[in-house]
C-alpha cells in the first residue's frame, strides 16, 4: 500500500483518522499500532512477524540495559550516565540488539545477492554442480532497512545514555511501526519523538498543515516524479541512444528520484502532523549543494546523520587525521550504498560518493572547486551527482558502464 494509491487515500487514511480520533487518549497508541501493522501487512501478513520480532528484541534489550524488570519495578527509568562504565549484561544486551537487527536485515535483503554471486563464482571455476538451487529466493519485506535502523538506534541511544529505556511496550511498538514513516523513512530516532509519545497536541492548525504537506507531496509524486520517471525509463531501456539523450535521461532520473523521495517525506511529515507528531525534515534543497559534502548535509538527512552518529563517529570520525578520515568516509559510504540495495551498482555508487567525500576532506576544503563562482560550484556538484545516479538507475553494472560510455 503506497501513499499515492486510491486504496490508501480514499479508504485506509480516512478510516485510520476516524478510528484514531475516536479512541480515548490512553488507547490511541494501541489503535495506531494496530493500524500500522495492518498497513504493513497488507501485501504480506507474514512481514508483520519480522517487524514484531525486531520490536520485541529491542524492547527487552532496552529494559535490560536500564536494569529494569517488566511488571516488577514501578520506579521511573532514568537514562544511563553518558560515557559511564557498562556491565557485561548491558554490553550483551546491546550486542543482541545489533546482531539480531543486522541479521534480519542481512538475511532478507542480501540472501539473494549472496546466492547469485556464489553461483557466479562457482560457474567461473567450472563447478556448476555445487551451485545452490536458483529457485530458492527470499522475498524482501518492505521497509526493513528503515525500521531495523530505527529500532537499533533506540538500543544504542539507551546504552549511550542519550535516551531513557521505554517501559510501555505499546508506546515503543507504536514508535517502531508508525505507518507514516514505516516503509520509506525518514528514519526517526526515539529521542526525537520520546516526549511526543508521552504528550503531544492535536490541533486544527497541525491537521491543516498536515493536509497541506500531503497535498504537496502528492503533487510532487503525480505531477513531477512520475513524468520524469517515464522519460528516464524510456531512455534507460532504449536499445540505442545518443549522447544528448543519455544526459537527458540521467537528468530526468535525478529529478525523478528527488521528487519521488521528497514527496514521500512530505506526505510522511503531513501524516505525522495529522496524528499530532512533528517529524524532522529529510531534504534541504540538495541540488543547490556546492560540494559533495554539502550534498550529504541536504540529501536524506535522517540517513546521513544516522550513518554519521552510529558508524562514522565510532570508526574514529575525523579525530585521527585527514587520511584516516577519508578512509572512514569511504567505508561508511560503501556500507551506505549497500544499504540502499543488494547490487554491485549500489556498492559502486557508495564507493564513488565515499571517494569524493574523502578527497574533499583530504584537500581540507569545503569544495574541490571552491575558487569558482557559486553557480559553477552548484552546477559541477550536480554533474557529479548526476553521473553517480547512473549506477543507481541501471539494471546492472555492465548496463551502467555502457550508459556512461554513451554520455561521454
Amino acid at each position: 500500500m503506497v501513499f499515492s494509491s486510491n486504496l490508501f487515500l480514499f479508504y485506509f487514511l480516512p478510516l485510520a483518522l476516524v478510528l484514531y480520533y475516536a479512541l480515548p487518549r490512553r488507547a490511541k497508541h494501541l489503535g495506531l499500532t494496530a493500524l500500522s501493522y495492518a498497513f504493513y501487512g497488507w501485501a504480506n501478513p507474514l512481514f508483520m512477524l519480522i517487524l514484531l520480532a525486531s520490536t520485541v528484541v529491542d524492547y527487552f534489550c532496552g529494559l535490560t540495559m536500564a536494569g529494569r524488570r517488566l511488571f516488577r519495578d514501578s520506579e521511573p527509568i532514568e537514562a544511563l550516565e553518558p560515557g559511564g562504565p557498562r556491565s557485561r549484561r548491558q554490553k550483551l544486551a546491546l550486542a543482541i540488539s545489533i546482531v539480531s537487527n543486522l541479521s534480519l536485515l542481512g538475511f532478507f535483503k542480501y540472501f539473494n545477492f549472496a546466492v547469485e554471486n556464489y553461483d557466479a563464482l562457482l560457474a567461473s571455476m567450472g563447478l556448476e554442480a555445487l551451485q545452490l538451487d536458483t529457485a530458492l529466493r527470499i522475498a524482501l519485506p518492505l521497509g526493513i532497512s528503515f525500521y531495523t535502523f530505527q529500532s537499533m538506534s533506540y538500543s544504542i541511544d539507551v546504552y549511550r545514555g542519550q535516551a531513557r529505556a521505554q517501559r510501555n511496550f505499546v508506546d515503543f511498538a507504536c514508535y517502531v511501526s508508525m505507518f507514516p514513516q514505516l516503509v520509506a523513512g525518514p528514519i526517526i530516532r526515539f529521542r526525537e519523538v520520546a516526549g511526543q509519545l508521552v504528550q503531544r497536541t492535536h490541533t486544527l492548525e497541525k491537521f491543516a498543515r498536515g493536509a497541506a504537506f500531503i497535498s504537496l507531496g502528492l503533487a510532487k509524486k503525480i505531477l513531477l516524479a512520475n513524468p520524469c520517471g517515464k522519460i528516464a525509463d524510456s531512455v534507460f531501456e532504449a536499445g540505442s541512444i545518443t549522447m544528448v539523450q543519455a544526459w537527458y535521461g540521467a537528468s530526468a532520473y535525478a529529478f525523478q528520484i528527488y521528487f519521488d523521495f521528497s514527496a514521500y517525506t512530505d506526505m510522511a511529515i503531513g501524516l505525522g502532523l495529522m496524528l499530532g507528531f512533528v517529524f524532522p525534515k529529510n531534504f534541504d534543497s540538495p541540488y543547490h549543494a556546492r560540494s559533495i559534502t554539502d550534498f550529504w548535509r541536504r540529501w536524506h538527512i535522517s540517513l546521513s546523520t544516522w550513518l554519521r552518529d552510529y558508524l562514522y563517529i565510532p570508526l574514529g570520525g575525523n579525530r585521527k587525521g585527514p587520511t584516516r578520515t577519508a578512509i572512514n568516509l569511504g567505508l561508511v559510504m560503501l556500507l551506505g550504498g549497500l544499504w540502499h540495495g543488494a547490487s554491485w551498482n549500489f556498492v559502486l555508487w557508495g564507493a564513488l560518493h565515499g571517494f569524493l567525500l574523502g578527497l574533499e576532506r583530504i584537500r581540507g576544503r569545503a569544495s574541490l572547486y571552491h575558487w569558482l563562482p557559486v553557480p559553477m560550484q552548484v552546477a559541477l556538484t550536480f554533474g557529479l551527482v548526476l553521473i553517480t545516479w547512473v549506477f543507481f538507475r541501471s539494471a546492472d553494472l555492465p548496463s551502467a558502464l555502457s550508459y556512461l560510455g554513451t554520455m561521454f
